[in-house]
């Protein structure tokens, strides 16, 4: 389904009259499950593109505002919940904008020790938050349960990238001990597209849609999207992760990198660009 700002305007004027003389204006993203728009100066429209991606909306809206007030980062506060219609089939919604830019694989901000510690606080904070009655993320599944998925991958990879290597690093990650405690709260996507920066720190950390309990190394792949070799050393330290999480952690990383690649190698080369990124950083 194209989503023009036309069909944006339509719905705010239609559901939230009181917004309809807001300007709406496209978001340049490269998100694949979500079009965003701009309302105004300090609201964001979030449209999803699929169905999984509408049922993200209520979890959105039931917990955001629980996480929102414990996190030391902004995070988007929903202030509208769209429901289905003719010009639109999904529930949507409405937010607040926060200000600031996606880094990019390797630039300055990825060799920044501040980021790296700002990073660290995030996933610390979110952690320390009381789990009763939270949903399971998205990625709340084993490492061990991804190995089919992540073994095809590398095969519809084996042109594009060194298979004797690849396979070792997942192969090492499995081999790490399980994680068999109480689950805690992730974020559960933190890659470049999630995470807005300015001036090589966190300004906030955006679309919770992954959101829920899991194994705290699924917000280690922070490490691989969003850092450098040096910078990665400050979030592990800053982190205390220790081998095994760690070793999850790059394994987490390397299963959603290899899945990306291989789905996205042509229909977005923005994705594919970001998870070749990552592979590399993994296996070199």
């Amino acid at each position: 389904m194209i989503i023009e700002p036309s069909l944006v305007r339509g719905l705010v004027a239609a559901q939230f009259p009181h917004w309809a003389d807001l300007p709406v204006e496209a978001v340049d993203a490269s998100g694949t499950v979500n079009a965003i728009y701009r309302l105004g100066r300090d609201k964001a429209v979030r449209l999803p593109r699929t169905e999984g991606g509408a049922a993200d909306v209520a979890t959105e809206h039931r917990w955001l505002p629980v996480l929102a007030a414990r996190l030391p980062f902004p995070v988007p506060l929903p202030l509208a919940q769209g429901v289905p219609g003719e010009a639109f089939p999904r529930n949507w919604s409405v937010c607040t904008w926060l200000d600031g830019t996606n880094p990019r694989p390797g630039d300055a901000s990825s060799a920044s020790d501040l980021l790296a510690a700002d990073l660290a606080e995030f996933v610390l904070a979110l952690r320390r938050i009381d789990p009763a009655d939270a949903p399971p993320a998205y990625r709340s599944e084993s490492l061990a349960s991804r190995d089919t998925a992540t073994r095809e991958a590398l095969v519809a990879l084996g042109g594009v990238l060194d298979r004797e290597k690849t396979t070792a690093a997942w192969n090492e990650a499995l081999a790490a001990p399980p994680f068999t405690a109480r689950p805690v709260w992730v974020h559960g996507d933190l890659q470049p597209g999630n995470v807005l920066v300015a001036e090589d720190r966190l300004t906030a950390v955006i679309d919770f849609g992954c959101t829920g309990l899991a194994d705290p190394a699924v917000d280690l792949i922070a490490a691989w999207y969003l850092l450098t070799a040096g910078a990665r050393r400050t979030f592990r330290t800053a982190v205390a992760a220790d081998d095994a999480t760690w070793t999850r952690g790059r394994g987490w990383a390397l299963s959603i990198a290899l899945l990306e690649l291989a789905h996205y190698r042509e229909a977005n080369p923005v994705m594919a660009r970001i998870a070749g990124h990552v592979i590399d950083e993994i296996v070199t």
